[in-house]
């Protein structure tokens, strides 16, 4: 029987199913969190062999003691993993440490993590990537502007989501941009791309195969969500097209990715851009090596008509699954930000919507920056009829 290591299992509150199909392959699913047993919900602990509470996951001495204590009762561990973009890095150190194989290990971070780092292996994959500088002083940045030209983006080398992503248009926000940035953080700044953010997602195998792929589009940019409080709107795609397909298979070797559930984003351009390609070329964004965000894989779910919970505990206990997909369809992402005066209550959505909708409900205020507060996920067979459902469910008064 293998043994898993879980970490922070009840967050998001949809992971549970990663634990609940892990249990059903048969496996030991042990869990390290910092939520008190009892606030645990039944579905979580019914997943679980056994569960170890610290007072911080941040605290890795705790950690270290709770991985060590599994080891002592059940032996030695054959994964572990949190498919959480926050914990990437201590998962590899303890990986390292625990000579636990099956996983990234602390050596293979500067690529996965570092963006100045992704862009090798993403031109190893034939994949076109932004020009870029590291942000040194305000000179050697301006420098950089007059050679790319306004606007450019400036975000943390290692950094997760769009916090603290800066769009600089002119001489005046790069001063004010050097003078408040935090000092402690390593940035990079890049050429802007006119583009909108598209994903390959996938579950590879352990040759590097993939096992599942779909992908999705970004109706809203995730920088203006965050940093201007708009709506988020993204959306599971019926198809997945064959360029973004063949891109995502590339860069999967480019960065020998084995038996993990990825999410790579790429700009399809809108305009044509010297030195990156033509309107409608796909470019390099960036790799994230787990899970889109939030409850996407329940949103792949009901767009095929299949279970990626499943799938990726498949590639776990089998490195094969057998578990079909269905019909394809449309997934769309709505989330709603608080303050804003909506002409739908959330009632009449549901009304409205009620032979489309999938999930509704409120977003964990930790995510809600960048997903919104209110959420609802609906299924369309078309994309006008997804779009009609955007404008409706979003139209201010």
């Amino acid at each position: 029987m293998k043994n898993v290591i879980f970490i922070s299992p009840n967050f998001p509150t949809n992971y549970w199913q990663f634990c609940r199909e892990l249990k059903n392959n048969g496996m030991n699913v042990l869990g390290i969190g910092d939520q008190p047993y009892d606030e645990l919900s039944w579905e979580l602990k019914d997943s679980l062999t056994e569960y170890y509470k610290v007072s911080n996951l941040e605290n890795s001495d705790e950690v270290y003691r709770a991985i060590a204590f599994f080891i002592f009762k059940y032996g030695r561990i054959d994964w572990l993993e949190s498919n959480n973009e926050y914990w990437l890095e201590r998962d590899a150190r303890f990986r390292t440490d625990f000579n636990i194989t099956s996983g990234f290990q602390i050596g293979d971070i500067p690529r996965i993590k570092y963006k100045s780092k992704m862009k090798e292996y993403y031109q190893k994959a034939g994949v076109p990537v932004a020009r870029y500088h590291m942000v040194d002083d305000l000179e050697g940045c301006l420098a950089f502007a007059e050679e790319v030209g306004y606007p450019v983006i400036a975000k943390p080398d290692n950094g997760v989501g769009a916090s603290e992503t800066y769009k600089i248009s002119d001489e005046d926000e790069m001063a004010a941009f050097i003078m408040n940035k935090w000092p402690s953080v390593t940035y990079i700044m890049e050429e802007f791309i006119n583009g909108q953010i598209c994903s390959y997602d996938a579950i590879i195998d352990s040759k590097g195969e993939p096992m599942f792929e779909t992908g999705n589009i970004t109706q809203t940019s995730l920088m203006d969500v965050v940093n201007e409080g708009g709506n988020s709107l993204y959306c599971i795609l019926k198809e997945l097209p064959e360029d973004t397909r063949a891109k995502g298979r590339a860069v999967v070797k480019s960065f020998n990715v084995k038996s993990r559930f990825v999410h790579f984003e790429f700009f399809r351009l809108l305009e044509d851009q010297e030195g990156l390609g033509k309107k409608g070329d796909v470019v390099a964004l960036e790799v994230n090596m787990r899970p889109s965000g939030g409850f996407t894989p329940d949103m792949i779910n009901f767009a095929h008509s299949t279970d990626v919970y499943k799938i990726w505990a498949d590639m776990i206990a089998f490195d094969r699954s057998t578990l079909p997909v269905g019909e394809h369809q449309f997934c769309a992402y709505a989330g709603r930000r608080d303050g804003k005066d909506f002409v739908k209550s959330n009632e009449e959505v549901l009304e409205t919507y009620k032979d489309h909708m999938r999930m509704s409900g409120r977003i964990p205020d930790v995510l809600a920056d960048a997903m919104g507060n209110q959420f609802y996920m609906a299924t369309f067979e078309t994309e006008d009829e997804m779009n009609a459902f955007y404008a409706d469910v979003l139209k201010t008064r």
